[in-house]
């Protein structure tokens, strides 16, 4: 991508995990120039421990994709120019859509959970998810990993202490509305449409967002006519973002930009 001014980074983060999984991320940015935010969703402003303390979380099962979308299409709006858009998992797909609405200077969507229609069968996606989904289980009651599930959907294949460190501190109850909202019309994206320079970026062991799933929202853009790029990282988890050598993702992105 070429001739991108914006100086400014908003990170939007994903299901499960603590805004704080971009605490290193918005160093390394800001020590080259940009100015950062990352924002807590809505309810979730409090240290991962703390909102664990409060599982099950009526405030923060009633949270819809539509209220995220709106959180950050807010916060993008008001800030002094466009920003460039940074998401993780469901915040890739958040990025995605505030690109469309012509939020964003550029985005780059990490591991992203697909728009609406874009499905894949493979075995690790759904036991990933299954969980999640909470089918048979009161939406009205927030959803928790145990360390078990966020080892195969998050950190499969890494140290064990890295594991549990993590475990420990990002993992948070989440809304099982907003989960199942990314398969509904709320998580629609017109491909067609031009849009701000876009980055998808995916991962070979990815057991939650598998690369192929990626690698197939990368390849709904190509009648736009704009900017849309992707890259594959071997070995990259869904832990990507504190993953050992996430520098590596950060810089190919930093190199993007530019």
């Amino acid at each position: 991508m070429k001739n991108n001014r914006s100086k400014i980074v908003l990170f939007i983060t994903g299901a499960f995990v603590s805004n704080s999984c971009w605490d290193e991320w918005k160093l390394y940015f800001e020590s080259r120039g940009y100015q950062t935010s990352a924002p807590a969703w809505p309810h979730k402003d409090a240290s991962a421990e703390e909102l664990r303390n409060r599982h099950p979380d009526a405030e923060v099962a009633a949270t819809k994709l539509t209220d995220l979308i709106e959180y950050y299409a807010g916060i993008a709006a008001k800030m002094p120019e466009k920003p460039i858009v940074i998401g993780h998992s469901l915040g890739g797909l958040i990025t995605q859509i505030l690109l469309q609405r012509g939020l964003a200077a550029a985005g780059i969507a990490i591991h992203s959970v697909p728009p609406q229609g874009i499905l894949t069968f493979k075995l690790s996606f759904l036991i990933a998810g299954w969980g999640p989904l909470g089918f048979f289980t009161p939406v009205s009651k927030t959803f928790m990993m145990s360390f078990s599930q966020w080892q195969y959907a998050f950190t499969n294949g890494l140290p064990m202490d890295l594991q549990k460190e993590g475990y420990y501190k990002l993992a948070i109850p989440e809304s099982k509305t907003v989960v199942r909202d990314t398969i509904t019309s709320i998580a629609k994206v017109d491909f067609e449409k031009p849009h701000a320079p876009l980055l998808l970026i995916s991962g070979t062991a990815d057991h939650t967002i598998p690369a192929s799933l990626n690698y197939d929202n990368f390849r709904k853009y190509k009648t736009s006519g704009s900017v849309t790029d992707y890259k594959k990282f071997e070995g990259k988890t869904h832990y990507v973002l504190g993953q050992p050598g996430w520098e590596e993702v950060a810089d190919y992105i930093l190199n993007w930009l530019k």
